[in-house]
């Protein structure tokens, strides 16, 4: 009986935690799109990346590629802690990336991945 409980809760965490990341799939998506394009397509996106700006199915965030940063934007109102939880999973998401310098809530108050040289 207790390892028909121990599978079952383990069934669960690894459900909870595998729905968690598909919650951001699509933002992850688009993201390493940009990334991937900065590192082997265009130098920089200059002022053009304004017309390439993307959004996530759910239409939630807007990215933006600008130069050689991304901007990600939450499309809709929400309070500063919001985008501290989405500047802290796009960090975890390219801490062992080299084609990531940097991701940091800029004076505008979205995030920003920097991908500079």
């Amino acid at each position: 009986m207790k390892k028909i409980q121990y599978f079952l809760l383990v069934g669960i965490l690894m459900l909870t935690l595998s729905s968690c990341q598909s919650k951001y799939k699509d933002l992850f998506t688009q993201t390493d799109y940009f990334v991937e394009q900065l590192n082997s397509v265009y130098e920089s996106y200059g002022m053009q990346g304004l017309d390439n700006k993307k959004y996530t199915a759910d239409g939630k965030y807007g990215i933006v590629p600008m130069g050689r940063l991304i901007i990600v934007r939450i499309e809709e109102y929400v309070e500063d802690k919001e985008y501290e939880s989405l500047r802290k999973l796009l960090e975890k998401h390219y801490k062992n990336d080299y084609r990531v310098n940097q991701v940091y809530i800029n004076q505008g108050g979205t995030v920003v991945v920097d991908c500079r040289n």
